[in-house]
């Protein structure tokens, strides 16, 4: 077979997996199957079960809007949650001994439910759903129609309708009281993420609500013993930002009496009971002057069930927490931040630890059991695949989704390098070269830089997998780095950009930048720069700072500190990334900010933003376009419609196409066409 160059509709062939959850006899691994559609431009989500053994894998489900699988205690059925009605999620029950027969569904919840877990004994499944106050009053006083099954389906419409029709005229006026009142690509408004339960056997039950905050709470987990349920909320409802001050909580199953297992120190997320009950393990960001600080090391932490110190783990590794499971015997498996890529690891609560697997991957989503544990991974020559990690053993593939797929096209391999700086430190970096790469012959360079700011690229990052194999196919040296600011190399490391975004990274980045002009196969005069979020923070920086390249593309980038304080939904980060708040030193703010610079920048840049991004939202690249254009360099805006901050991910397939398209095209236009 003669293997094609991958384009950028290469996307709708590319399969990716979600959520692989063991069943409890140990005999599957349920997971959702996502791929894009190209006729309805979106994603059909389904699942599907494979043995742990190997074999073919067997699809569950078939409503192409089903996600987070959930196995029962007896491993006979699965709860999933879908959209597949009239596109609100609800909760349904399928028995895998009838793969894509009906699902039932069991519940019926005005604002959808999602993220299914199953009681113990099988017979209850805890949900979230949204209620606002008064919503949750009528549930209260046992006036809510949406408890009453409609008679027909014109019911059912006419509940609808009518439905929309309130919230509409409840949201004109909007009503704003607190930050954030948007994220995502939508308003919060006033209804939060209520756990409930609902009877798993009963056709007719009604679903009982376990909580009563004003405030969201993480999907629900249940104790061994399905006396208590464990969750994740906000410590204090009437402060800002409740992703930043988030608190461990457990609820009784019975009453629903709530109490906070963590305080104010650290900012905790996601907690697991241990199978024994003793312990719950989660994620946290330690606290300082009341602000969660991202640029240390995610811990992974243990309480005990009943509350009490918290213990953390994976301090001797100095490396960041990405997923983690508990095993039966009470022993935790995660995986890690190291290098750029992601070793699989496991703990005893005492905090013994064992290297399970290493090399050049990235595990992003994992769940365990005695045998052991069932991971997602990437690599750096194929997009995600399901493996199982038998303890002791090598690491297993049991899927293929993507085999023919990479065995029609070229996937060009990846070069690592390690770059000595000037200050004495090591940088991490990984190039691609074009397909039809000629010794002697010199390319330009296709320079990738990530985003948050505190995030790791991987050889292996599934996010990227596609986009630099496309810009090498288009004829680019494909460049990513992880410079000063990234995590996988310490704390130190991660902490190194505090204060300063800018000259600090640039350094690093250009210092590896100067290392591929010496290996003489890349041209000085052909140089392109892109990166998203705060990537397009240091493209406007460098662009502004040098005039070395010949073509830049700024993606959702933060580019005026003061302004993205006052618009953005996480304006902490800034507050603890520089050590003030914006009316305590303006001045410093703007120092940072490349808005500052943009009328310094000459090298032609193509801005694109999305008009729905309320993490950075699209004042951002306004202004720097406004700056540019004014100050007579060459710049052009790429406004997408219906996107957040995720588009690149997860936004229609069609936006994700014509983005790749578009960069490529405007690199080409300054770095191919003009030679």
């Amino acid at each position: 077979m003669t293997k094609q160059p991958i384009t950028a509709s290469d996307l709708f062939r590319i399969i990716t997996l979600e959520d692989p959850r063991l069943s409890p006899d140990g005999k599957w691994i349920a997971f959702t199957r996502v791929q894009p559609d190209s006729f309805e431009n979106n994603y059909t989500r389904n699942i599907w079960i494979v043995p742990v053994s190997g074999g073919e894998p067997i699809q569950i489900t078939r409503g192409n809007k089903d996600s987070s699988p959930a196995w029962s205690p007896d491993s006979t059925r699965i709860a999933f949650q879908s959209g597949r009605i009239d596109g609100k999620s609800q909760i349904f029950v399928i028995p895998i001994t009838a793969p894509g027969g009906d699902a039932r569904p069991i519940t019926r919840m005005l604002n959808g439910a999602t993220n299914p877990s199953w009681s113990p004994d099988g017979k209850r499944i805890a949900f979230l759903s949204a209620a606002s106050a008064d919503e949750r009053a009528r549930e209260d006083a046992d006036q809510d129609e949406k408890n009453i099954p409609p008679k027909d389906k014109l019911e059912a419409k006419q509940r609808q309708e009518r439905w929309q029709q309130e919230d509409q005229k409840r949201l004109d006026p909007y009503p704003v009281w607190r930050i954030p009142y948007r994220t995502g690509t939508t308003f919060i408004g006033e209804r939060f993420a209520h756990i409930y339960v609902i009877d798993a056997v009963s056709e007719k039950a009604a679903p009982r609500r376990l909580t009563d905050r004003e405030a969201h709470h993480e999907p629900p987990t249940w104790s061994p013993d399905g006396a208590w349920i464990y969750t994740a909320s906000q410590l204090d409802p009437a402060l800002d930002e409740p992703n930043r001050q988030s608190a461990i909580f457990r609820i009784r199953a019975e009453d629903g009496h709530i109490e906070p297992l963590t305080g104010e120190e650290s900012t905790a997320f996601a907690p697991i009971p241990s199978p024994d009950g003793k312990w719950i393990a989660f994620t946290r960001f330690p606290r300082e002057n009341n602000i969660p600080v991202t640029e240390r090391i995610t811990r992974l932490s243990i309480i005990p069930a009943e509350g009490g110190a918290v213990r953390d783990l994976n301090l001797p590794l100095d490396a960041s927490v990405q997923s983690l499971a508990w095993t039966p015997d009470n022993h935790l498996v995660f995986s890690a931040h190291w290098h750029g890529n992601a070793p699989i690891y496991k703990v005893s609560p005492e905090g013994e630890l064992e290297k399970l697997a290493e090399g050049r991957f990235r595990a992003s989503f994992l769940d365990a059991n005695d045998l052991g544990a069932a991971v997602v991974i990437s690599t750096p020559e194929c997009p995600p695949e399901l493996h199982f990690l038998p303890f002791g053993d090598q690491l297993q593939q049991v899927t293929q989704f993507n085999r023919a797929f990479g065995e029609s096209v070229n996937i060009q391999p990846t070069h690592e390098i390690w770059v000595d700086s000037p200050e004495g430190h090591r940088i991490h970096a990984w190039y691609l070269l074009p397909p039809d790469y000629e010794e002697g012959k010199q390319y330009p360079l296709a320079l990738n830089i990530h985003g948050g700011p505190h995030v790791m690229w991987s050889t292996a990052e599934p996010s990227m997998f596609l986009e630099w194999q496309f810009h090498a196919a288009r004829g680019y040296v494909v460049l990513a780095i992880n410079p000063r600011g990234s995590d996988g190399y310490g704390e130190s490391y991660l902490r190194a950009i505090h204060e300063d975004w800018g000259d600090t990274a640039m350094r690093d980045i250009m210092t590896c930048v100067d290392h591929m002009l010496s290996l003489g196969f890349v041209d000085p005069e052909r140089l392109a720069i892109t990166g998203g979020s705060y990537g397009g923070y240091m493209v406007a920086w460098i662009i502004a700072h040098t005039h070395r390249f010949k073509a830049a593309v700024a993606q959702r980038g933060v580019y005026n500190l003061l302004s993205f304080y006052g618009t953005s939904d996480v304006p902490s980060l800034i507050s603890g990334e520089f050590a003030a708040e914006p009316w305590e030193d303006p001045q410093k703010f703007w120092k940072h900010s490349p808005l500052a610079y943009a009328h310094n920048i000459k090298t032609p840049l193509l801005i694109e933003h999305a008009e729905q991004d309320y993490r950075v939202p699209i004042e951002q690249g306004e202004q720097l376009f406004a700056y540019v254009h004014r100050s007579g360099g060459t710049v052009k805006m790429l406004r997408y419609p219906r996107e957040g901050h995720e588009k690149s991910r997860s936004g229609e397939p069609a936006h994700r196409v014509d983005r790749l398209t578009h960069m490529v095209e405007w690199f080409d236009l300054y770095c191919m066409n003009n030679q």
